[in-house]
């Protein structure tokens, strides 16, 4: 069964989201799963792979915070690489948003004008 397109529009913008979220702070895994589980309705799971992609892409790098009540967290910070993906990430969301907002709110063509159109040229 083909995925849904609400299933592909999040996979899609799942790094920009990240990257969005990592240059307003440092964070660390389950609490960004956590905020796009909330905002998008994406699942923990997926976030987990999705961290260590960007880190072997260079995106992001690590760092541990001690916790006084459990096993250190490992925190996520932007590199200047990850700084740059998400402007150039960014612009391509909003062109293409642009794209099909345009698209999806043109108004109608009345019925045969675009094969008139045709057949006249």
């Amino acid at each position: 069964m083909p995925e849904t397109i609400e299933i592909q529009l999040k996979k899609g913008v799942l790094t920009l989201c990240v990257l969005a979220l990592l240059d307003r702070g440092d964070s660390y895994a389950y609490e960004i799963a956590s905020t796009l589980s909330d905002a998008i309705d994406m699942g923990e799971g997926t976030i987990y792979p999705l961290m260590r992609r960007m880190q072997t892409d260079g995106l992001v790098e690590t760092y541990l915070v001690e916790s006084p009540s459990g096993p250190s967290r490992k925190y996520y910070r932007l590199t200047d690489a990850g700084r740059r993906a998400l402007l150039a990430q960014t612009a391509e969301w909003r062109a293409f948003a642009r794209a099909v907002d345009a698209i999806v709110d043109a108004p109608a063509d009345p019925a045969g004008a675009s094969a008139q159109q045709g057949a006249e040229q």
